[in-house]
């Protein structure tokens, strides 16, 4: 790798504009992120702690949990603390961490969506050979494998991205370190590898989209056969969201990567960035707890539980209270 050690820091210039403008984007940020840290939360703590969803819909669910919550942490609280301070400066090896975790966490992400996908196939269009199909070793393989190749991808591309040499500017029109920006004010002329890499990927993401949609092509297809109206309708409730997240994540992040660097806005890269880092997050916990009957089941019974050992234990001690002073 050649000596990158000419620029020790990076200026992301993130969202300008006057200080209420920016306190406003950080408290929006804030709200979102901290209802996905909770949503999330709760998803991955029912998830474990309830035996009736220890299936693989909820294995896979709780890791996407988890992506989430990476994607989020990865990027947050570093534009959060930015804009309140109005210090814009991220280290060198902040920016090489960032780097890593963002496409760490959308590479899992989207496969894990596309194993759902494969999931609800399975459990809709072969309903009597489901567990079989989908049994815990196979699942657990797959996720395994999900999580290996998206931090393999990732430490390509930071050797791509990080090999280049930064020695003149160090401003990134973005409010994280973002390889395309970074690419974009790298004083190296070669950067061929990183593009293809970025291309590679594209061709990746494209092949799980196209897994994706001809999984629902399936699965819809089964759905019009069912007789049952309330049975459809709940079909199309479970699987609907699940594609319009995918079709989302993909899309924006497609259009982010793909764009000309230097012939775009930096209000086009925010918004865009903004989407697929902020918005699959945050809409995943509502879709697949809230609108899940067996998740909002377990919520209440875990909330009844709680209130319940804490009555008997308030109950306990002002009787204890009462005795003595009878006494």
């Amino acid at each position: 790798m050649k000596n990158i050690s000419v620029v020790a820091e990076f200026l992301l210039l993130g969202f300008s504009g006057p200080s209420r403008l920016q306190f406003l984007q950080s408290g929006i940020f804030v709200v979102i992120y901290l209802l996905a840290l909770v949503g999330n939360g709760l998803i991955v703590t029912i998830a474990s702690l309830d035996p009736c969803l220890r299936t693989p819909m909820y294995f896979f669910l709780k890791n996407l949990s988890l992506s989430d919550v990476c994607l989020m942490s990865s990027t947050v609280p570093k534009t959060v603390a930015n804009s309140l301070t109005h210090i814009n400066s991220i280290s060198f090896s902040g920016c090489v961490m960032q780097v890593f975790l963002v496409p760490f966490a959308t590479v899992a992400e989207l496969f894990l969506l596309t194993e759902m996908s494969i999931d609800r196939y399975a459990a809709i269009c072969h309903p009597l050979h489901y567990e079989l199909i989908m049994n815990r070793g196979l699942c657990v393989h797959m996720v395994t494998l999900s999580w290996l190749s998206s931090g393999l991808i990732s430490i390509i591309h930071i050797a791509g991205t990080f090999s280049l040499t930064y020695c003149g500017p160090n401003e990134i029109q973005q409010f994280f370190c973002d390889i395309p920006q970074l690419l974009a004010i790298t004083c190296s002329e070669n950067v061929t590898a990183e593009i293809v890499l970025i291309l590679i990927n594209a061709v990746l993401d494209l092949c799980c989209f196209i897994c994706i949609i001809i999984s629902y092509i399936y699965i819809f297809s089964t759905v019009r056969k069912i007789p049952s109206t309330e049975g459809r309708s709940k079909a199309y409730s479970t699987c609907l969201p699940h594609l319009v997240v995918v079709v989302l994540f993909l899309s924006t992040a497609f259009i982010a990567y793909l764009k000309p660097i230097l012939g775009s806005t930096w209000v086009t890269d925010h918004v865009l960035s903004s989407f697929y880092i902020l918005l699959p997050p945050s809409l995943n916990p509502i879709i697949y707890s809230l609108r899940n009957k067996a998740m909002r089941a377990t919520l209440e019974k875990l909330i009844t539980k709680k209130l319940w050992v804490k009555g008997i234990s308030f109950f306990s001690k002002n009787k204890g209270i009462l005795f003595l002073r009878f006494v």
